[in-house]
C-alpha cells in the first residue's frame, strides 16, 4: 500500500506575538482553501508557546506537531516540555534531534533516544533529524555519521513501533543556507538510511518508516531534494514561514 506523503512545517524561533499567530494562521488558512491536497500529510510545528492556539485554530487538513520535548511525562523539570503536555494540546507529532538543538544545546545520541522511546509510549510520532556536518562531509564521515545516528537513535525500539517512525535526513551543512545536496547525495543517504532499519527491524517492518529530506527546501528545489530521489516528504524550515510557498511545496509533491 502506497503511503502518504508528509510535509513538515518547522517553524523554529518565530512568530513573536498573538497578533503575528493570528496573521499566520488566517494567511495559512486563505491559502489553504480550495486547494486539493489529498495525498499529503500536513504538520505545523508552531513554537510550543503557540501550540494551544494552532490547535484552537483547527485548520483543515493539517496536523500539529512539536519542535521538541523532554523524555519525563511531568516533575521537576524547570523549562521543559513533557511529552503528555503536547499529546493534550493536540499534538500528533515531534520533531527530535533537530541539527540545531544538537548543536546549540549538546543534545547526544543517548538523550535523544530517550526522547523517541517517551514520544512512541505517549502516542507521539517522532520525526528524527538525522545529517552530517560540512567538515564531516568534506572529510568523507557522511556514511559514518548517519549510520550512527540512526543506530542510537533507534536502540531499544520494537520493530512493531516501526510504522510511527519518521526519519528526516536533515545535512547540517544545507540548514539554513542555498546549497543543497544532488539528487545522488541525498539517494545515497536514504538507501542507507532504509538498509540500517531493514538491519534492525527487518525488510517489512523497515519499509513502514518514512523517510524525508530536510534542509533549505523549496519549491524551485523539492523536485531535485524529494520527488527524484523517491522521498516520502520533506521538513521545511525557512519557507514554512510564508504560507504561499509552503502551500505550494505541498501542491508539488501532491
Amino acid at each position: 500500500m502506497k503511503m502518504n506523503k508528509i510535509i513538515v512545517a518547522n517553524l523554529k524561533m518565530n512568530i513573536l506575538s498573538k497578533t503575528e499567530r493570528d496573521q499566520y494562521l488566517e494567511l495559512f488558512q486563505k491559502e489553504l482553501a480550495g486547494k486539493k491536497i489529498k495525498n499529503c500529510e500536513i504538520v505545523l510545528c508552531p513554537p510550543a508557546i503557540h501550540l494551544e492556539g494552532f490547535e484552537k485554530a483547527k485548520i483543515k487538513k493539517t496536523k500539529i506537531g512539536a519542535q521538541n520535548m523532554f523524555w519525563e511525562e511531568k516533575g521537576s523539570y524547570t523549562g521543559e516540555i513533557s511529552p503528555l503536555m503536547l499529546k493534550n494540546f493536540g499534538c500528533e507529532y515531534v520533531i527530535v534531534g533537530h541539527s540545531e538543538r544538537r548543536r546549540y544545546f549538546c543534545e547526544r545520541d543517548e538523550e535523544i533516544n530517550f526522547k523517541i522511546i517517551s514520544a512512541l509510549k505517549n502516542r507521539l510520532m517522532p520525526i528524527i533529524c538525522v545529517g552530517e556536518s560540512k567538515v564531516e562531509k568534506d572529510s568523507g564521515q557522511t556514511l559514518k555519521i548517519i549510520s550512527q545516528q540512526v543506530k542510537n537513535a533507534l536502540e531499544k525500539i520494537s520493530r512493531t513501533k516501526a510504522e510511527n517512525i519518521i526519519i528526516a535526513y536533515e545535512p547540517i551543512w544545507s540548514v539554513g543556507t542555498d546549497v543543497i545536496p544532488t539528487e545522488n547525495e541525498i539517494m545515497e543517504a536514504k538507501v542507507l538510511i532504509r538498509k540500517i532499519l531493514s538491519g534492525l527491524f527487518g525488510v517489512k517492518y523497515a519499509e513502514k518508516v518514512k523517510i524525508i529530506y530536510g534542509g533549505s527546501v523549496s519549491s524551485l528545489n523539492v523536485d531535485q531534494v524529494c520527488l527524484k530521489p523517491g522521498l516520502d516528504g520533506v521538513l521545511v524550515g525557512r519557507e514554512s514561514l510564508t504560507p504561499h510557498e509552503f502551500i505550494k511545496i505541498a501542491e508539488i509533491i501532491n
